[in-house]
């Protein structure tokens, strides 16, 4: 159905409002009193509602104000829909995980959908089992701007983003960690900074970086390391490391599943890496959305019991 907007030109709100008291009330004086006006400003309001409905609306017998037929029309019609738009205007829709049907695009890189993902998903079977988690590979360059233009509804990240419309959530902290495969490199925990540097290294790269902060770090103490080898994707890593001598500087959170996984050594990197954020990020529209809401509040609660 279409609106015609000038069929409402006439409307106020708070006309059909008074209109509902006076006609619960019957009285000018208690409507009056309920709507926190005086009797001239209601007895106003009633001369224009008998004017916009071409009708007396309420007769008065004795000391009550008695509807007409048209009135009582108005009323069986009017006040599902007042009752509606108010449920509309004030009244939050509660989010019931156990039975809401959601689709939540995230974006994340690889290695943040390895870390996070296997503990994520089977706890959120358990208390929303109809939410659907749609993943999308994301990096901290392009997280903002896809979360603007709509592309994701929100992203785990570690970009530091500023602007107006971004919302942004600490998950947690996260330091660095050096991992090898014992059977290609015999070395010990914690690795000197001479041990560390004499190795070859596999490195994961964004937008075809040719280093890291740690290699500028490295650059502040005079010292280099040996890239061999950078792809964009931490799951190409562990493989790596089974078949060569190199090292992998990768995000703690890795760190404990591969070492069980793949049988991988660990050691702190050692140069005073600073830790990292990583973040929920989403759009300011997004801060109704119950479901999207109930999710991140799931995720932050998540991690900090891990």
């Amino acid at each position: 159905m279409t609106i015609k907007e000038n069929d409402f030109r006439k409307i106020d709100l708070n006309l059909l409002i008074a209109f509902a008291v006076l006609f619960r009330e019957q009285s000018v004086s208690l409507a009056a009193n309920k709507l926190h006006l005086g009797q001239p400003a209601v007895s106003g309001a009633l001369a224009r509602l008998r004017d916009m409905f071409d009708d007396p609306l309420f007769i008065r017998s004795g000391h009550r104000m008695q509807p007409t037929a048209r009135a009582s029309e108005l009323h069986t019609e009017l006040m599902p829909l007042l009752e509606q738009l108010q449920s509309a205007l004030f009244q939050q829709a509660e989010f019931c995980p156990a039975s809401a049907k959601a689709t939540v695009t995230l974006g994340m890189t690889d290695w943040v959908e390895m870390w996070l993902m296997p503990k994520l998903i089977p706890a959120l079977n358990q208390e929303a089992p109809a939410m659907r988690i749609n993943v999308v590979a994301s990096d901290p360059f392009t997280d903002a701007q896809r979360l603007e233009g709509g592309e994701l509804d929100m992203a785990i990240s570690m970009a530091n983003e500023s602007a107006r419309w971004l919302e942004r959530e600490v998950l947690t902290s996260m330091d660095v960690v050096a991992l090898w495969h014992p059977q290609q490199i015999a070395a010990s925990a914690p690795l000197s900074l001479e041990a560390y540097i004499a190795h070859q290294h596999v490195m994961v790269n964004y937008r075809e970086a040719n280093g890291s902060q740690t290699d500028t770090l490295l650059a502040k103490l005079g010292q280099t390391r040996h890239i061999s080898y950078t792809t964009p994707h931490f799951a190409a890593l562990p493989g790596l490391l089974m078949q060569m001598p190199a090292l992998a500087t990768v995000p703690a959170g890795l760190s404990e599943s591969w070492q069980r996984t793949w049988g991988l050594a660990a050691s702190p990197v050692p140069v005073e890496v600073p830790p990292f954020e990583v973040a929920l990020l989403w759009h300011q529209r997004h801060n109704s959305d119950a479901a999207l809401m109930w999710l991140r509040g799931f995720i932050q609660r998540l991690v900090n019991a891990a």
